[in-house]
């Protein structure tokens, strides 16, 4: 498994910044922040771009975050489409292999919904697979829909597209319905992308993104996680991915040192 970090980890830090800052702290493997890319793209081409990343040494992971496709009707289902075909083209644009899908919020989920929800999946990896692009749907642990790991591989497997998989958060893995046997269910070609964070002294039912901590530093359980990812024979990429304000205050190349040295602890031990 390879390491990368999130931009979300330093949010008010922008793109450029970012990558200059990773770099310098030895992380040449970043997760895009699309509303990041976007900001630089209004005011850098794609070619000035790829020239800084290519400069920099710094691969781009996957692209978070897409939401609005499962359950979005009329008008509103062609505004999130539009935004969606302009992201596909960047990541077509800089390389970008992965795109992160959320569900939408809905108030109540019934068969209908869910049927609509498997044929939009089913239409947005279509136009990703044209761009080159695979999908990774995250649950989300507190959402009225697709809140678990077992549901989302539901989701994905009534979908029945080759380019759709999970994107494995243990935050909202830890904080949501999943259970450990739903690790169980997941599957090498299934299991998409992954991203990590800890949890310490907050109960799980009160916990919110700003109480991620690096992981390691809290009560999550990562190892046999991990273990589990190993025996799959997943080798993809574990990003971390933190929104906590205090981590924001530190400037972004130390972030990255810290978050990468935790990573690597997380990916190398034995249990």
């Amino acid at each position: 498994m390879k390491p990368c970090i999130s931009q979300a980890t330093t949010l008010p830090t922008s793109f450029a910044d970012d990558v200059r800052a990773y770099a310098r702290a030895g992380c040449h493997a970043l997760e895009v922040w699309l509303t990041k890319l976007e900001t630089h793209l209004a005011r850098h081409s794609g070619a000035e771009t790829r020239r800084l990343l290519d400069d920099q040494g710094m691969t781009l992971t996957a692209a978070a975050y897409q939401g609005g496709l499962l359950l979005a009707q009329g008008e509103q289902r062609k505004a999130h489409y539009d935004h969606f075909r302009r992201r596909l083209d960047i990541c077509q644009q800089l390389g970008i292999p992965i795109l992160l899908v959320v569900a939408d919020f809905a108030d109540k989920v019934d068969v209908a919904a869910w049927d609509r929800a498997v044929a939009s999946l089913r239409q947005a990896a279509q136009w990703a697979a044209g761009f080159d692009v695979r999908l990774a749907l995250e649950f989300r642990g507190r959402g009225t829909f697709c809140s678990s790991l077992d549901t989302a591989l539901s989701l994905v497997a009534q979908c029945g597209e080759p380019n759709v998989g999970i994107n494995l958060d243990v935050f909202h893995y830890y904080i949501g319905p999943s259970k450990f046997e739903d690790l169980g269910l997941l599957t090498a070609d299934r299991l998409a992308y992954v991203q990590v964070a800890d949890l310490a002294g907050t109960p799980r039912e009160l916990a919110t993104d700003a109480d991620r901590i690096l992981p390691g530093e809290g009560d999550f359980r990562l190892g046999p996680i991990m273990e589990r990812l190993r025996t799959l024979g997943y080798d993809g990429w574990v990003s971390l991915e933190l929104m906590n304000p205090t981590l924001w205050q530190v400037p972004p190349e130390q972030v990255a040192e810290l978050g990468l040295a935790a990573l690597q602890r997380l990916l190398t031990s034995p249990k």
